[in-house]
C-alpha cells in the first residue's frame, strides 16, 4: 500500500481582490536550504496528440506553500499527479530533494522509465491527498491510517496504532478512531485521508482539489487542517478553486491555462496586480459568480 494515499477559515470571496489586502497571507520565513524540495524543468505531458502540459518550470522551497489555480482543464491536476509520477510526464525533469523522478539516462540515447522500486524510493517522502477520499470502507478511521504503517513501514502494531492515533488527534478526529467511513461526514473522511498521509511523515504534501467533493459547509474544517500544516512549515503544493485559501495561506500562486504557466507570483501580485489579460478574466469571472450569490436575496444567508 502506497503512502499516496470547525469554522471556515477562508476569506470571504469578496475580499480576495480587496484593495486593503487584509485577507492576504502574511509573510513567513522559508527554509534557508538552497536545494529546492521540488524542481520542475521544462515538464511536458501529452495524451495522444493532445499536449496537456507545455514546458512547465517550477521550484518549491522547503516550507513553501504553492497553490495552483486556473480553469478546469488547464492541466493543474495532471501537473500535480506528475509530481508524484502518478502521471508519467513525457518531457523535462522533475526532481524531489535533488533526485530525478521516474526516469534514468539510457547510454546517451535518451532515457528509460526507472524501475518501480527506484520510483518508490524517490517519492517515499511525498504524501498525496486526492479529491476522493479513497478510504477502505471495511476499516475504521484508525485502521485506514495505520494500514500503510504496518504494511509499508513495517511498524509494530503498537507503534502503528500510537502514530495513527497521534495523526487522528492532529486533524481533530481522535474521538472518531473507531468509526467507519460510512459513519463519517465527507469533511471527516477527508481529514482521515490527510491523517493517513501525515502518518507516513512526508517531507512534502500534494493536495489535488481536496475540498471539491465536499458540501460547502464542510469545506472549512478541511481548510483549517491545511492552514495549520502550513503554519507548522509543511511544504505543500495545492490544486484549489478556493481563492480565499490561496490568498491567505500560499507563499506563491501559479495560474495555469491550456497547460502553460501564465502567471506566477505572490498572492498580492496575482490577486491585486494581475497584469495578464487571461488571469484578469479568470479572476473577474470568479468575482462575478460570487457577486451573483451575494445579490440573490432569496437565497442569501444573511
Amino acid at each position: 500500500m502506497s503512502n499516496f494515499h470547525s469554522t471556515p477559515t477562508a476569506a470571504p470571496h469578496s475580499s480576495v481582490l480587496n484593495e486593503s489586502g487584509e485577507a492576504m497571507k502574511t509573510s513567513k520565513t522559508l527554509s534557508d536550504n538552497n536545494e529546492p524540495m521540488l524542481k520542475l524543468q521544462n515538464v511536458g505531458k501529452s495524451f495522444g496528440n493532445l499536449r496537456v502540459l507545455k514546458g512547465i518550470d517550477l521550484q518549491v522551497r522547503h516550507s513553501e506553500v504553492v497553490c495552483l489555480i486556473g480553469p478546469s482543464g488547464s492541466g493543474k491536476s495532471t501537473l500535480l499527479r506528475s509530481m508524484a509520477f502518478l502521471e508519467e510526464y513525457d518531457e523535462g525533469e522533475i526532481y524531489i530533494e535533488g533526485q530525478l523522478l521516474g526516469w534514468v539516462p539510457e547510454n546517451g540515447r535518451g532515457r528509460k522509465r526507472a524501475a518501480q522500486s527506484q520510483i518508490n524510493l524517490v517519492r517515499r517522502n511525498v504524501g498525496m491527498v486526492f479529491q476522493q477520499f479513497n478510504l477502505w470502507p471495511h476499516m475504521t478511521a484508525l485502521g485506514n491510517v495505520s494500514e500503510a504503517l504496518l504494511r509499508v513501514r513495517k511498524l509494530s502494531a503498537d507503534d502503528a496504532r500510537q502514530r495513527a492515533m497521534a495523526m487522528l488527534d492532529k486533524v481533530g478526529l481522535a474521538h472518531k478512531a473507531a468509526a467507519y467511513p460510512a459513519q463519517l461526514s465527507g469533511g471527516q473522511q477527508q481529514r482521515v485521508a490527510i491523517a493517513r498521509a501525515l502518518a507516513m511523515e512526508p517531507h512534502i504534501m500534494l493536495f489535488d482539489e481536496p475540498t471539491s467533493a465536499l458540501d460547502p459547509e464542510l469545506v472549512g474544517e478541511v481548510l483549517q487542517v491545511m492552514k495549520t500544516l502550513a503554519k507548522e512549515g509543511m511544504t505543500m503544493v495545492v490544486v484549489t478553486h478556493e481563492m480565499g485559501f490561496a490568498a491567505q495561506v500560499a507563499d506563491s500562486v501559479v495560474f495555469l491555462d491550456h497547460g502553460q504557466v501564465v502567471a506566477h507570483g505572490t498572492p498580492h501580485e496575482i490577486f491585486h496586480n494581475a497584469e495578464q489579460p487571461r488571469l484578469q478574466q479568470f479572476l473577474q469571472n470568479y468575482l462575478d459568480r460570487n457577486a451573483f450569490w451575494q445579490d440573490t436575496k432569496e437565497v442569501s444567508p444573511v
